[in-house]
């Protein structure tokens, strides 16, 4: 059975093969994908179910399905969601994920605010546990943002997971790609020009991510594009709030400072990232 209409009462929402639709958690309006909060019919197990409406793909977008799939079907870390089964139904692809209970990492920084400087440093290792799985088997992501990461639990130490590849593929070493895609505010300037570009567009979002986490406001803003590429190529140092830049241990702003760096050329690459100095873990840390 079809999943019906969102608006529906949550325990009428109908069911996808063996899962049970409880309620809508994103996807509305023209969007390719929804993903909805399921239960095993059988073994009341919750997951997250991601329908994907086949005729709405483009060729683009098609060979992305194809390279989340594969991917995700041949990993099993921490610090990536997990696939547990995919099927079709009448012209839908249908992704059954783990099912986080902490929600995005986006809700959580609205939630909180700027994070202590210790929790920023150990969500980002966990990223980089998570990137460097990607990194192995050449994925780029293309879309990494607070949204697309996902907290395990609601709890003081949650475990982040690196979700939503739909817009990944594989970018081979030296290799170019030129489709523009992501979301502005986590967009590398690259991307924004209509320039080629290669994996460190991800770098450019990880930093961004890293600085909304320490100053709880992401590090570039504009009414459009073009105003937000303006404001990127003209600023002269990072937007670091005085109050919290005194505060900051110096290795967290030059990670922030290195990864935030218009030119790729100049921006750290994957490998200098995983070995900043900021993501060592001290034998006195817990």
């Amino acid at each position: 059975m079809e999943a019906q209409d969102e608006s529906s009462d949550s325990n009428q929402l109908g069911s996808v093969g063996n899962y049970v639709l409880k309620s809508l958690l994103s996807g509305v309006g023209g969007s390719p994908s929804r993903v909805w909060r399921a239960e095993h019919r059988a073994s009341g197990q919750t997951v997250a179910l991601k329908q994907i409406q086949l005729s709405k793909l483009t060729r683009s977008l098609e060979n992305c399905l194809d390279c989340e799939v594969k991917f995700l079907s041949s990993v099993n870390h921490p610090n990536i969601i997990r696939l547990l089964d995919v099927f079709k139904v009448e012209g839908s692809i249908f992704l059954i994920l783990e099912f986080c209970a902490g929600g995005n990492l986006g809700t959580y920084i609205q939630n909180h605010g700027r994070v202590q400087e210790c929790i920023a440093k150990r969500f980002m290792q966990q990223l980089a546990a998570g990137l460097l799985v990607l990194h192995s088997h050449l994925i780029i992501h293309r879309d990494l943002k607070p949204e697309n990461i996902l907290l395990s639990s609601s709890g003081n130490d949650p475990v982040l997971k690196i979700a939503d590849f739909g817009l990944s593929r594989i970018l081979q070493p030296h290799e170019f790609s030129e489709t523009v895609c992501g979301s502005p505010l986590y967009m590398a300037p690259e991307i924004l020009q209509f320039q080629r570009y290669n994996e460190k567009v991800d770098m450019w979002s990880i930093g961004a991510i890293l600085f909304e986490l320490l100053n709880g406001y992401p590090p570039f803003r504009g009414r459009t594009s073009v105003q937000l590429l303006q404001n990127m190529r003209n600023s002269t140092c990072l937007p670091f709030s005085q109050l919290v830049l005194a505060e900051l241990d110096p290795d967290s702003v030059d990670l922030c400072s290195r990864l935030l760096s218009v030119s790729p050329d100049n921006r750290l690459s994957f490998d200098e990232f995983y070995q900043h100095n900021f993501l060592k873990v001290l034998k006195v840390e817990r």
